[in-house]
């Protein structure tokens, strides 16, 4: 009895006083490690992303700006199109534009599915020169479902297509002039 009367009371007050404190420190802002700023949680995923975007302008590759300092997808880019163009007919894995990569999945041919290709294409520069872009490709031999060996396609393979997709682009690109001059 002599323990509730002393400590009971005081120890609810300690508990009471606690849980106010590290509400109230909970809600303080945040501080940036780096930079030592406050930073402001804003909930709504879409307000963030805009503010995001806002702040950081992406610049893409071979990217137009426009003069609110955004970014405009560079649909403009002849290289990309004539890219996806020559190689539709490959299962298309990841395509990172920013980053200037295109990468399709493995393919086989109906009358020899043991042997696949991957073709993976990287954009150097997006000009319309036959050494803007590079083509790695790779074949895939499969014996049984557990035992398969890949090895790198000989140059011979990837400057066919590379050729490809360079004759595709300048045709895109003469198409695109001649609708220009209209």
């Amino acid at each position: 009895m002599l323990y509730y009367q002393y400590f009971r009371p005081s120890f609810n007050k300690l508990i009471l006083i606690l849980l106010i404190s590290s509400v109230l420190l909970g809600c303080s802002p945040k501080l940036d490690p780096v930079t030592g700023e406050k930073e402001v949680f804003i909930p709504n995923a879409y307000e963030r992303a805009d503010k995001v975007a806002r702040e950081n302008p992406i610049i893409s590759f071979g990217g137009r700006k426009s003069n609110n300092n955004e970014f405009e997808f560079a649909s403009s880019n002849v290289l990309w199109r004539a890219t996806l163009k020559s190689l539709d007919f490959l299962p298309l894995l990841n395509a990172d534009y920013s980053g200037g990569i295109i990468v399709y999945d493995w393919y086989s041919q109906t009358n020899n599915p043991k042997e696949q290709i991957k073709i993976s294409v990287q954009f150097l520069s997006s000009e319309l020169r036959s050494d803007s872009i590079k083509i790695i490709a790779h074949k895939k031999i499969c014996e049984t479902i557990e035992r398969c060996s890949n090895s790198a396609l000989d140059q011979n393979f990837a400057n066919s297509i590379k050729e490809s997709i360079i004759t595709s682009a300048r045709t895109l690109k003469i198409e695109e002039a001649k609708k220009e001059k209209k």
